[in-house]
């Protein structure tokens, strides 16, 4: 069942983003779509204040990987650059451990994704408008997206 929030501004983004980061226990993974600026790195970014991370935080685009230590690690992804690549950057190791894992442009490499994840949609609805549309795959992010709602 997706679930859907709209935010007027990159405050309120960031409040969603921090107020996810509270909920994550380690291990997770959470796909971020949308068209370029819809907000992907903004709300990373955000994610990771909440997570502690002091470190500025970038898109990964021509890295496709970075780290981050906080509360938990974090594993920013960016892979618009791996669309037709057969490349394995070891996603065992990265969508298995202990750290957040927060990839942008999921879409590239579906089948290596684990079923049970968090996938969110952003749309630009104006100049600071978003749509937040979460779809938890699992009973993990059902209760995760359960709580966020609140």
């Amino acid at each position: 069942m997706n679930h859907t929030i709209d935010v007027q501004s990159p405050a309120e983004t960031a409040g969603l983003a921090e107020k996810l980061a509270s909920l994550l226990e380690g291990g997770e993974v959470i796909t971020l779509e949308g068209d370029l600026g819809a907000g992907k790195t903004t709300f990373t970014q955000a994610l990771a204040k909440g997570l502690g991370i002091k470190r500025t935080v970038s898109s990964p685009t021509f890295t496709i990987l970075k780290q981050y230590e906080g509360r938990l690690p974090l594993n920013h992804l960016d892979v618009y650059r791996l669309a037709d690549s057969e490349e394995d950057l070891g996603w065992d190791e990265l969508f298995y451990g202990d750290a957040v894992s927060v990839v942008e442009w999921a879409q590239y490499i579906e089948e290596e994704l684990p079923e049970e994840r968090l996938d969110i949609l952003i749309l630009r609805l104006d100049e600071n408008g978003r749509r937040f549309t979460f779809t938890p795959n699992g009973s993990r992010y059902e209760s995760m997206i359960k709580e966020l709602m609140r």
